[in-house]
């Protein structure tokens, strides 16, 4: 080892670090100790308070390696304590690393200062380099799966696990020269930069639809047109005529029903806990249901026989709702496949009466805030948050004719497609972005070409 603290790299072969990692023999590792400067936080007695400096813990640090700090989980120290603090104040492109408790490891850099001022508590370390590393190529290091694999390796404790001041203590990062480090970091930012964008595209959509539902579900809309000539329009209370009903303003004529009332039928899941095997016929819980496509890979199955006795009280069936009522209550599901399955006691199955309801406006009615508030009503807290299947038939629900109904579906639909396809595109720029990561961090893609074209 040198006196800076550099691993030469053998003449002979490329170097090998964290998770077998192989790197080009001209790169040097570098133990993070010999160059990293780690500080700590802290707090005032009493923790945080609801003003004064910006004060940074481990629940601002996403998964996705940002900060997140907002209105809903700021924290703030008085700005006197902040003065007299001697560690613990940040930086722009500090790299912040959780030190303790559920997510200990999680990473984010610090890219712009929000605030002028802003201090860490004392379960966030920051790490800054001296000189042999770029910030932002160091961040994308931590935050890879070479990085991670280390930092794991280096988590002490189970019931309270977390990270020591001397984990950076042989804790190996491949060094390649300064202008490769940046422009390795310039590349991975871009599509980050992309990512962060189809996120707020996927936010504001969501913002729409949570309006337009809002509207949508209380006003509905009017066809002032006929046939090919059709002109929808919100109604207005200036306009139109409305009544007062258990749900509010309506439009006059909206009936009010329960759900039951729409349903041909309402029922659960099996109440035991079948034999599960490797190959057989999915049987989907709560958890199946609480991403927009479901991954058969890994829905439990069960043997077709038993799948076809459940079946005798619980057909699910194309066009049929699944509604939890267990554990995660409120997930709302169309059956808009036709491979068959079976649930468990977690799940309701609603059986919507077609001549009266459209299913899928009866599905955006079961995610809206009006349900959301008859379920805050009816939940009972036991040892998991539950529904009770004469609970869910009790819901209260707005209902416009069958052809409101399918204009107001469509509508919400729309949006819905939307944020479906931005979501899609964001998973393909994360896909990108891990196979650059694995590619640019290892030296298996070389960017001298890029940096030569630069300084031509």
């Amino acid at each position: 080892m040198a006196h800076d603290g550099v691993i030469k790299g053998s003449n002979g072969g490329n170097v090998k670090v964290a998770n077998n990692a192989e790197f080009p023999k001209e790169w040097t590792i570098v133990s993070l100790e010999r160059d990293c400067v780690l500080i700590s936080g802290l707090r005032p007695k009493g923790g945080a308070s609801d003003e004064g400096i910006p004060s940074l813990g481990g629940e601002h640090i996403t998964l996705d390696g940002r900060i997140n700090f907002s209105d809903v989980n700021a924290k703030y120290i008085p700005e006197k304590f902040f003065k007299i603090m001697t560690k613990g104040k940040t930086e722009e492109n500090d790299i912040l690393i959780n030190k303790d408790g559920a997510n200990t490891g999680k990473v984010a850099m610090l890219k712009k200062k929000f605030y002028k001022d802003i201090a860490i508590n004392e379960h966030l370390f920051i790490l800054r380099s001296k000189k042999l590393f770029v910030q932002q190529y160091l961040f994308y290091w931590l935050f890879s799966r070479f990085g991670q694999k280390q930092i794991t390796d280096r988590i002490t404790g189970s019931a309270q696990p977390g990270l020591s001041s001397t984990f950076i203590k042989n804790f190996l990062v491949p060094r390649t020269p300064l202008p490769e480090q940046r422009k390795i970091a310039e590349i991975l930012e871009t599509i980050d930069s992309a990512i962060e964008k189809t996120d707020a595209i996927i936010e504001k959509y969501k913002r729409i639809k949570q309006g337009l539902m809002q509207d949508l579900l209380t006003k509905g809309v009017v066809n002032e047109g006929e046939g090919e000539s059709e002109r929808w329009r919100l109604r207005d209370e200036n306009i139109d005529k409305f009544k007062d009903s258990p749900l509010g303003r309506i439009p006059e004529e909206w009936e009010v029903v329960k759900l039951l009332d729409v349903s041909n039928k309402i029922i659960d899941g099996t109440h035991y806990t079948p034999t599960y095997t490797e190959d057989g016929v999915p049987f989907l819980r709560v958890i199946d249901i609480q991403q927009q496509n479901i991954d058969l890979d890994s829905v439990m199955k069960i043997k077709y026989e038993e799948d076809k006795f459940l079946a005798k009280r619980c057909l699910p069936e194309y066009g049929d709702i699944l509604y939890s009522k267990n554990g995660t209550i409120g997930i709302s599901k169309l059956v808009d496949w036709k491979w068959g399955f079976s649930i468990f006691v977690s799940l309701c199955l609603i059986k919507p009466k077609h001549e009266k309801v459209f299913n899928i406006f009866l599905k955006y009615f079961l995610d809206s805030d009006w349900v959301k508030k008859q379920i805050i009503l009816r939940a009972k807290q036991l040892s998991v948050t539950n529904l009770h299947l004469e609970e869910i038939r009790e819901f209260i629900i707005s209902l416009p004719h069958l052809s409101e109904q399918q204009r107001i579906a469509s509508i919400l639909s729309q949006i819905d497609e939307a944020i479906e396809k931005e979501q899609a595109y964001k998973e393909k720029l994360e896909r990108i972005k891990k196979g650059l990561m694995e590619d640019l961090l290892t030296g298996k893609v070389r960017v001298n070409h890029l940096i030569e074209e630069e300084e031509k």
